[in-house]
């Protein structure tokens, strides 16, 4: 039972760093310290940041680059590197500098994708580089127009 727990709480502590976002609940410092480590190539996670659209909404968002030109892979509503790679090179290609084309969603591809809004006449609540609720509902009022 206590390597099961111990089991969980490992694939957690990998997930969340693979995904760059902490300890997983649950796990404490000393579990993860004291587990075998896994090799880096055995874990698989894809990292999905639709910045709060559903699937559907995503589909429609990665259809939207698509047709503008920009292969953002799959059109399967998961926000994965390949879409947010298109969008940076398309945010970019547009003057809004996204920055490095990298598929990460950091702070340069956040203020791209609200100069890119707020030019359209959404309120992003401003051009900070955070995805905050105002950003997010921006996104969603542009991904519900249904670009597929």
């Amino acid at each position: 039972m206590a390597s099961n727990r111990l089991t969980k709480a490992l694939v957690g502590v990998l997930t969340a760093a693979t995904l760059g976002i902490g300890t997983f609940a649950g796990a404490t410092a000393a579990s993860a310290a004291s587990a075998p480590q896994a090799p880096a190539r055995t874990v698989g996670v894809r990292a999905v940041n639709n910045l709060g659209l559903t699937t559907a909404e995503a589909q429609s968002v990665q259809c939207y680059v698509r047709d503008a030109g920009y292969n953002p892979g799959a059109i399967d509503g998961q926000l994965g590197t390949n879409s947010w790679k298109a969008w940076q090179s398309f945010l970019n290609d547009l003057g809004y500098n996204a920055g490095t084309v990298d598929g990460a969603v950091g702070p340069n591809t956040i203020r791209a994708l609200q100069r890119f809004l707020t030019d359209l006449g959404y309120d992003t609540g401003g051009i900070d580089g955070i995805a905050g609720s105002k950003t997010r509902a921006a996104w969603k009022a542009f991904a519900q127009l249904g670009w597929c």
